[in-house]
């Protein structure tokens, strides 16, 4: 995962889903949103992981809100 497009590509393919969703049924978007959540709490981890950014056992830091500003350019800037 250490292409950034391919990043980009994991993060932004579940939106379309997201957007169809709300415009069908409120609840169903709800829970999709709660699995999108969830999606990228793993996906955020795998990608520092394996630029070597974080230990083993930070996994259960990234459940709490917005806790990914801190390693914003490592995400999202750097190849």
């Amino acid at each position: 995962m250490k292409n950034l497009i391919i990043y980009y590509f994991q993060i932004l393919l579940p939106l379309p889903l997201l957007y169809f969703a709300a415009k069908q049924d409120p609840i169903l978007f709800v829970v999709l949103l709660i699995f999108y959540y969830i999606y990228r709490i793993f996906t955020d981890y795998y990608r520092l992981k394996s630029k070597n950014v974080l230990k083993k056992n930070d996994f259960l830091l990234f459940i709490i809100p917005l806790w990914t500003i801190k390693y914003f350019k490592e995400l999202y800037f750097e190849n």
